[in-house]
């Protein structure tokens, strides 16, 4: 059965396509056998994500591995049970068609509260929160006192990711290792990137997470999603010579993808 991974926050511009994508086309270069769903039925960043890729690479006459991509079925009123939700019952048709052809399930999350969103959280096995190095992004994890200092209570995305838990120990289920990953950190360090990290250090012993280094603010990044492309790409572009940001942000994915310890994974990009 398939691993699932479910990519999260509930505010927009944390990076989560990025590091989804990073993550899907990881596995992928591992020989893992990994599809992808895109739950940001507007934006569907991560999925032209992927359309870019494909028409690049075909383009290019390159073959490249990568994520496949589900969208979710349509359904019509009348095939939704009384009592049921009907994208409940899309998003559970969707996974249950992959769980038993794939290593890895990955589900892209949009940066709001959706039905679908709470319902993929309690299908988590592996849950990525990526979370911008900033009081303004940890205050969807935690309330926090004016001094940056005090902890005053869980928030709302905390308590939805609680609440998935809840529904999975009912279930007996596997509880969710819930990762948070910290992106764009500055590379000076400041007094608000130190108030940060004792923040979510204090916060993960509190509330049951682990903190994973995630990636730092790249001009790559922005560059490579027209193109569908991730930092691992760029050799087979016949790029020989990468520069010292594009190195250090592949070993920002590779620390990453140690820092998710996922089944049966052993690092080699």
């Amino acid at each position: 059965m398939a691993h699932i991974i479910v990519v999260g926050n509930e505010k927009g511009g944390a990076g989560k396509s990025t590091v989804s994508m990073h993550v899907a086309t990881a596995l992928a270069r591992m020989g893992k056998r990994i599809t992808a769903i895109d739950l940001d039925l507007r934006q569907r960043s991560f999925a032209r994500y992927i359309e870019n890729r494909r028409a690049f690479l075909r383009g290019a006459g390159l073959d490249l591995p990568s994520p496949n991509v589900c969208e979710l079925p349509t359904l019509a009123a009348t095939d939704c049970p009384p009592g049921r939700n009907i994208d409940d019952l899309r998003l559970e048709q969707a996974v249950a068609g992959l769980v038993a052809e794939n290593d890895f399930v990955l589900i892209d999350c949009p940066g709001s509260h959706t039905r679908l969103s709470q319902m993929a959280h309690a299908m988590a096995d592996t849950l990525i929160t990526p979370l911008n190095d900033s009081f303004v992004d940890f205050d969807l994890l935690a309330r926090i006192d004016a001094g940056g200092d005090k902890i005053l209570g869980p928030s709302v995305y905390s308590e939805m990711v609680w609440s998935a838990r809840q529904s999975r120990a009912a279930a007996g289920i596997n509880p969710i290792d819930w990762i948070v990953v910290r992106n764009r950190l500055g590379v000076q360090r400041m007094i608000n990137k130190e108030k940060m990290e004792q923040a979510v250090g204090k916060l993960s012993k509190r509330i049951g997470f682990r903190v994973a280094p995630g990636f730092s603010e790249r001009v790559v990044f922005r560059e490579l999603f027209p193109k569908g492309l991730t930092l691992l790409d760029l050799r087979d572009l016949g790029v020989k010579q990468l520069n010292m940001s594009n190195i250090a942000a592949r070993q920002e994915l590779r620390e990453l993808i140690k820092a998710l310890n996922l089944p049966g994974v052993t690092v080699t990009i």
